[in-house]
């Protein structure tokens, strides 16, 4: 039951990756066309910066939390493939 949970766990976070790639995508084109609103429904135009702002920072973020949260799936299984060479060594 405890593998089913972390394989379940790897599918999600590849999940949670491409769901946080498609919104910061969607966010940075609104930025950079202007489609985004302001306070009481007012739009202005279309600003590059903010947009290029909202591509960096969204990449960042992903790869930084997707990056520690496969960290933790990494040590996981280093942990346990490790366990698995130590008994080995000790039924010897």
């Amino acid at each position: 039951m405890r593998e089913f949970f972390i394989r379940v766990l790897d599918s999600l976070i590849g999940v949670f990756v491409v769901l946080a790639v498609i919104v910061v995508l969607i966010g940075s084109v609104g930025a950079f066309t202007g489609t985004t609103s302001g306070p009481y429904g007012m739009s202005g135009g279309g600003n590059v910066l903010a947009g290029l702002a909202i591509l960096i920072a969204g990449s960042l973020y992903i790869c930084f939390v997707a990056g520690f949260m496969y960290l933790g799936l990494g040590v996981y299984h280093n942990t346990k493939r490790t366990a698995e060479a130590v008994e080995k060594l000790v039924n010897k």
